[in-house]
């Protein structure tokens, strides 16, 4: 039987459209037995409609938040959205030269490399998909492809419920030459009702998703993308898609505190390094 005993894509009120606080988070993780939470809220547009550093700066201070809380490992992330066909990250070329004091910053910096600099890893997934709209397949696979080689992106998440069309196996053969990760998200199994024609589509493809990265050799990731603490550490529905699939257990990363930091690999070494506050 599989276990999972890592959530790596939850989110706090920083979100804003979610409804639990860090600790609460955390401490949700420690009553279900996990071994290691990621807060990962949202790095997008979704946040505020004025862009600018201020209404990011809660990526910006992840120092304050202990590595280990309630015997839980944290990790420091975010989910930062995909903007275009090229792939780029929320905040690519958005330059700014002030500081959140307001105070002018003598280098100048793009947003998302402010506010990417001190994340243990980034999500990269599509929430917003106007930009899409008319997109081929190979347009949409290059996107992710590129958007996966970003040198913080460790996972593209949830791109089994988007509904946008692309070639499966491009984009598992870079995860696996660049040594990154897919998500299998236990949210998405929530989308639609139970037999109708989207819920089935979504479950065809993570299931899909999860077969190509068994036959591949990629590892996965099984996330909740909680949005309220209740909702942490709960894959039911996925973790029963991969025992009927057979999926191998030595390529889900979220197994373990100590595989899933083994497979981010030199990407979170910072974090082993700080060690227990």
């Amino acid at each position: 039987m599989l276990r999972n005993l890592c959530d790596t894509h939850v989110h706090t009120l920083f979100s804003r459209h979610a409804y639990s606080t860090v600790e609460e988070d955390v401490r949700a993780a420690a009553e279900r037995g996990l071994e290691l939470v990621g807060i990962t809220d949202h790095y997008s547009a979704m946040i505020s409609s004025e862009i600018r550093p201020l209404e990011y700066q809660h990526l910006f201070n992840f120092g304050v938040i202990p590595r280990r809380w309630m015997g839980v490992r944290v990790l420091r992330g975010a989910e930062a959205d995909i903007i275009d066909l090229e792939g780029h990250l929320f905040g690519h070329g958005m330059q700014f030269d002030r500081m959140l004091t307001g105070d002018v910053w003598v280098s100048p910096f793009t947003l998302e490399e402010q506010a990417l600099k001190d994340v243990d890893y980034a999500i990269a997934s599509v929430h917003g998909r106007d930009f899409t709209r008319d997109a081929t397949p190979a347009q949409v696979t290059d996107m992710y492809v590129r958007a996966l080689a970003h040198p913080k992106v460790l996972m593209l998440g949830h791109i089994g419920r988007t509904g946008l069309p692309y070639e499966l196996g491009p984009i598992v053969r870079a995860a696996r030459e660049l040594g990154k990760m897919l998500e299998i998200n236990e949210h998405s199994f929530d989308f639609g009702k139970p037999g109708d024609a989207r819920r089935a589509a979504t479950m065809s493809r993570c299931r899909g998703l999860a077969e190509a990265c068994a036959e591949a050799g990629v590892m996965i990731a099984v996330n909740t993308d909680a949005h309220i603490s209740f909702d942490i550490g709960r894959f039911a529905h996925a973790l029963q898609m991969l025992e009927e699939i057979h999926f191998p257990e030595e390529l889900l990363a979220t197994r373990s505190a100590e595989a899933f930091i083994g497979a981010v690999g030199r990407a979170i070494a910072a974090f082993e390094d700080e060690g227990a506050r």
